[in-house]
């Protein structure tokens, strides 16, 4: 683990500055039953003082001045557990729809050896009905990995499928019963069904489907709470972005050599006007989660953020980078050696980031998707 002493200039960072060590009891498999309980850690990122809270005190930690920027991205079931005629498990994760028909999507499968162009697979439902599927080609993706490009059977199929069979997208930190073959009684927790995952990792404002994963920052808000910010006079706004699995992906060369898959996002003009607006009034902009920052960084590039309709980025922040939108940052806790906390560790500076982390595991905060959170400001 690297020394948490070690003050470095901007430029001179190593992959190994941005790890730490967690205790695996702390990396969440669960959510708590109520959102807004989840514990808020407070960072003030001038000072580096820090503040234990619950999410639920978000009301009286924002100014009324605030203009707060969520991720309406809708998570689609994503995960399929398929069958080969051999008897095989074959566990799918789709990423992205390839063309204008929702039957071809590229996947990442596990595990992909000896599956051939023209096999079939077959999907089943908890009530045993069961859908065909079959295997149309193998490709090089993005990160220089194989990949499945699958056909999921006609059009209107597609959606019965995924929402009958699909699981929810959830990292592979998780863990649930039906990851393993056969699907052992002791699996952890078993108080978790298909359905409870499928409503707990999505936010409770999702809009636009097309996620592979959750913007999991938004997880901790409920409906009360986002009325309770609006009548405190913070101006609640939203935009999308798909996030994709590449979010979890870790970084396995250096910082110069690593690359962030493209990720689709638009702004509308409303929510726009609204962020130009308070910028010029020089009221905070609070991006809830990184997609939420990433997005209003790339489309803000020019200092004016501009709205965009069905735009890309692949935008990595890292150490030296100028923000130029995002003022505050509502975010989780994220793993080591990640985009992600090198992300935050950007945005607050890589001491106070991993000060702040050390001070959340020694108070057993719950880390990653189903975790605690932090509030930047």
């Amino acid at each position: 683990m690297s020394d948490l002493s070690i003050t470095k200039s901007e430029n001179s960072f190593r992959l190994e500055d941005f790890e730490y060590d967690l205790p695996l009891e702390l990396i969440a498999q669960e959510p708590l039953l109520e959102r807004t309980k989840s514990r808020l850690l407070r960072l003030d990122k001038n000072s580096g003082e820090l503040q234990h809270c619950l999410f639920e005190d978000l009301v009286r930690l924002l100014s009324a001045s605030d203009t707060l920027v969520l991720n309406n991205t809708k998570v689609i079931p994503a995960r399929l557990i398929a069958k080969r005629h051999s008897g095989g498990m074959i566990k799918l994760l789709l990423l992205k729809q390839i063309g204008s028909s929702p039957r071809v999507w590229q996947a990442l499968v596990t595990p992909i050896k000896r599956l051939r162009p023209g096999e079939k697979l077959t999907v089943a439902t908890d009530t045993g009905k069961t859908f065909d599927i079959s295997v149309l080609d193998i490709e090089i993706g993005f990160d220089g990995f194989k990949r499945l490009v699958v056909d999921l059977g006609q059009p209107e199929n597609v959606w019965k499928l995924l929402n009958q069979a699909g699981y929810a997208p959830l990292p592979p930190y998780i863990q649930r019963h039906y990851d393993k073959e056969p699907a052992p009684e002791e699996a952890a927790p078993k108080n978790i069904s298909r359905e409870s995952d499928l409503s707990r990792y999505q936010t409770v404002y999702a809009k636009e489907p097309g996620a592979v994963a959750a913007p999991t920052a938004g997880l901790h808000f409920n409906e009360p709470l986002i009325e309770s910010l609006k009548r405190r006079g913070i101006d609640v706004q939203y935009l999308t972005l798909h996030v994709g699995a590449g979010t979890f992906k870790p970084i396995e060369s250096s910082l110069e050599e690593h690359k962030i898959e493209p990720e689709n996002f638009s702004i509308s003009e409303q929510t726009a006007a609204a962020i130009n607006r308070a910028k010029k009034e020089k009221r905070r902009i609070i991006a809830v989660g990184t997609t939420s920052l990433r997005a209003l960084e790339t489309a803000g590039e020019s200092g004016q953020v501009a709205a965009v309709e069905n735009g890309v980025t692949h935008l990595f922040v890292k150490p030296g980078y100028q923000f130029r939108v995002a003022d505050g940052l509502i975010t989780n806790f994220h793993l080591s050696k990640s985009s992600l906390l090198v992300l935050v560790a950007a945005f607050a500076g890589r001491e106070k980031i991993l000060h702040a982390y050390a001070e959340a595991i020694e108070k057993k905060y719950r880390f990653y998707s189903y975790g605690d959170a932090m509030l930047i400001l």
